[in-house]
């Protein structure tokens, strides 16, 4: 991703990025968080670890989508959803609960948050999923906050996929049924009641003469 302008990152304080190309990467990826690693443009030098919440989108693009929240005037953007061409699923990025509530502030929206204790992990060059800092990143209890520092549901925040309904998932049910059964049986029962039919005609015939 290229940025023209200074952008803000989850991390100690309010972290910025200067102007200039940087490489997102996901470093680990679970069913309900993602560590999202932010490089330079050679990456050989990691910016930071951050931790990720899985949001989904109705439409998806045919290219990268970045979502920044509103900014205080002459304040970097602060970068909010990054989603991947083609995929209706992205990563909604969790800031440290101090940052988060002035961000919730700013955009009148809430924000992810995490205990702020865990900030410093945001800044950390690591290099696997199961070093230390990682492993706090993914076990960090995640809330939303609003901009009076109430928490709510993260529902608030991040976007569920759409649920089908139970019609919706049933294959559709085949009204008439195969023609498995020969129909030699049927004309055998035919000729049987037939045979009978006529016998009881013959004897009433009889009775008659």
């Amino acid at each position: 991703m290229t940025f023209s302008q200074p952008v803000e990152i989850p991390g100690v304080g309010a972290q910025v990025l200067p102007p200039g190309t940087y490489v997102f990467k996901l470093l680990d990826s679970s069913s309900n968080r993602n560590i999202v690693q932010i490089f330079n443009k050679d990456q050989n030098h990691v910016y930071a670890t951050i931790l990720a919440i899985p949001n989904y989108r109705l439409r998806a693009t045919d290219k990268t989508v970045m979502t920044f929240g509103e900014r205080a005037a002459g304040t970097p953007e602060a970068i909010r959803a990054w989603f991947y061409p083609g995929a209706n699923w992205g990563q909604e990025f969790v800031y440290p609960k101090s940052r988060a509530i002035e961000l919730a502030k700013i955009t009148h929206q809430p924000v992810l948050a995490m205990p702020e204790e865990l900030a410093a992990n945001l800044t950390q060059p690591v290099k696997a999923a199961d070093e230390p800092p990682v492993v706090a990143l993914k076990e960090a209890p995640v809330t939303a906050v609003k901009p009076t520092g109430d928490e709510v549901a993260l529902t608030e925040v991040v976007e569920r996929p759409p649920v089908q309904t139970a019609s919706a998932m049933k294959p559709e049910v085949t009204k008439q049924l195969p023609k498995t059964a020969s129909p030699l049986p049927l004309v055998g029962l035919v000729g049987l009641l037939s045979l009978g039919t006529g016998f009881v005609l013959s004897v009433i015939r009889k009775k008659s003469a």
